[in-house]
């Protein structure tokens, strides 16, 4: 019988998406074959601490009367390190430090700052641990939607009129900021540059309304991304890396749709019940357009050098022209999102799926790549 891969589950984390990483664990811990994986629950808590958290405890979290799950700040605190026999985790003691647990690959199930753009990453490149999804640089572009515009603008790709407003001009000249407003139409989509899950996103009908909704965006990032609104389709692709270094592999393509028609897909109608969205997989979309649609989701991959996983959102206008609108690096990952739901409907179960991405991140070497 072989050996079981050692993989840390790491989630929780100090951004605003800790809650949601939280459920996300619980749902890959139910799902991942502990035959095959020998499991290391690592809780990020809000505080930042690093706790061993019990798998029969972190497979139950879940969200209690619309309050998500949190890590608690007990629990014995752990530490990871290099050793002359590879990256392993210790609990500590005092001021000691046990026996290290070796690891042979981190699944970081972290969204937002501080988990998916390139901080923890680094972390794990520094002590040659292998992890699922994308490196560093990547990470770091792919939340930031400031830098990824900018990755997508090199590389040739579609995408709607959007302005950058920093937290050193939007304090010393409102007044620039406004004027260069002006070149996009409304309705305005104000978001925090470096934030997922829709949070601290503003839809503005009104110039008036920009600077409570830059006010709401900076609570999350001081620097601020605004879009001018695309009268289209939104249809999402998946990208899965593979093992053997060959091109990238794209689910069928999926469209989110408000039920009644009205407002966005914001947070709440993302991971809280009672919301009226519907997922419509495959999106009612001829295959010439869903085979431009799974393009463009590999060329966004690729612009920003992503590996692993990556969930794509497009615009289909109805024209037929297809915009980029973001790649997020970490999409949800639970049962019920649309990252593993486009693979479901695609022919590649969940567990399936998380055995695919453990054997992406072993597959590849540690270091420049």
């Amino acid at each position: 019988m072989s050996t079981p891969t050692r993989v840390a589950i790491v989630f929780g984390g100090v951004s605003s998406e800790h809650g949601v990483s939280c459920l996300t664990a619980a749902s890959v811990l139910q799902a991942i074959d502990l035959d095959r994986y020998e499991v290391t629950c690592i809780g990020i808590a809000p505080s930042g601490r690093w706790t061993l958290v019990d798998l029969d405890v972190a497979r139950s979290l879940h969200t209690v009367d619309g309050v998500l799950p949190t890590v608690p700040e007990s629990g014995p605190e752990v530490v990871l390190l290099s050793t002359g026999r590879g990256p392993g985790l210790c609990v500590r003691e005092g001021d000691r430090l046990d026996e290290p647990r070796p690891l042979d690959v981190a699944f970081a199930l972290l969204h937002g700052p501080f988990g998916e753009d390139g901080t923890i990453q680094g972390l794990f490149e520094m002590h040659q641990l292998r992890y699922v999804g994308a490196g560093v640089a990547a990470s770091a572009n792919g939340m930031d939607k400031h830098l990824m515009k900018a990755c997508f603008a090199a590389a040739g790709l579609p995408q709607g009129p959007y302005e950058v407003v920093t937290a050193r001009q939007w304090a010393t000249d409102r007044d620039a900021v406004t004027s260069r407003l002006e070149r996009l139409d409304l309705p305005w989509f104000v978001k925090p540059a470096r934030a997922g899950s829709s949070i601290g996103i503003t839809k503005v009908n009104h110039p008036e309304q920009v600077a409570a909704a830059i006010g709401t965006a900076q609570q999350h990032d001081p620097k601020v991304v605004i879009e001018q609104g695309i009268i289209g389709r939104e249809i999402e692709c998946a990208v899965l890396g593979s093992p053997d270094g060959a091109s990238p592999r794209t689910s069928l393509v999926g469209e989110i749709r408000m039920v009644d028609g009205s407002g966005f897909y914001d947070f709440d109608a993302k991971y809280l019940p009672g919301e009226q969205v519907a997922l419509d997989i495959p999106a009612r979309i001829d295959d010439a357009l869903q085979a431009r649609v799974q393009e463009i989701a590999v060329q966004a991959f690729d612009a920003i050098g992503a590996e692993g996983l990556g969930r794509v959102d497009t615009f289909v206008l109805e024209s037929g022209e297809v915009l980029v609108n973001e790649i997020n690096t970490m999409p949800g990952f639970t049962q019920y999102s649309m990252y593993p739901q486009l693979w479901q409907k695609s022919g590649l179960g969940y567990g399936e799926l998380i055995d695919e991405l453990i054997a992406v991140a072993l597959a590849r070497p540690t270091g420049l790549r």
